[in-house]
């Protein structure tokens, strides 16, 4: 391993220790689609129909989060269609896509569901995303983020978007909350049958 490689790894680890006690506050998680939940690639049917690949273990990350009482919302830039299937499919109740004023957005969700600021962390993956920095708690990067985000955000994920870097972050909100050691030891089980 490169020695930056190794150091930003230190850096990283140490910076999340530090962030424990603000995760603990945290009883929203905002998370960015495109990016994100996905890889930021987008495909496109041969009717010009939106397809998004969604990883799996972040679907049981949200299902963690949110049978844990922590409220999970989605607020993308991009389209819908597949974004609100797939928020239909985990029980999210504010899925706000086409939000081309993120911040707007955000204060209106605020606003609705009446939460404070240091009560939310947002995921995200690009410039758009650095406007919400001064909206939420914490501002939380995907690993292959752009550099811009990278250096402002709160708090930088192992992970690259679309594969499991959601999952990490509910693993990490869970454990900062005490919540984790009982589900590792004796599994999950859905209750919505």
């Amino acid at each position: 391993m490169k020695l930056t490689k190794l150091a930003n790894l230190i850096t990283r680890s140490f910076n999340w220790l530090v962030l424990n006690d603000r995760l603990k506050n945290i009883e929203l998680v905002i998370l960015d689609v495109d990016g994100v939940l996905t890889d930021g690639g987008l495909w496109y049917g041969p009717s010009g129909e939106l397809i998004k690949r969604f990883n799996v273990r972040d679907g049981l990350g949200i299902r963690l989060l949110q049978d844990s009482g922590i409220e999970v919302a989605f607020l993308s830039g991009g389209k819908g269609g597949a974004t609100e299937i797939r928020a239909n499919h985990l029980g999210i109740k504010h899925c706000l896509v086409n939000a081309k004023d993120k911040p707007a957005a955000l204060e209106k969700l605020i606003e609705e569901i009446s939460i404070k600021y240091d009560q939310i962390l947002f995921i995200g993956d690009d410039l758009n995303d650095l406007s919400l920095k001064n909206k939420v708690g914490l501002l939380i990067a995907t690993n292959d983020a752009h550099k811009s985000l990278l250096k402002k955000a709160d708090g930088v994920l192992n992970t690259n978007g679309g594969n499991g870097a959601v999952r990490e972050m509910a693993e990490r909100l869970l454990i900062s909350k005490g919540l984790w050691e009982q589900l590792n030891k004796h599994g999950w089980r859905d209750n919505n049958y």
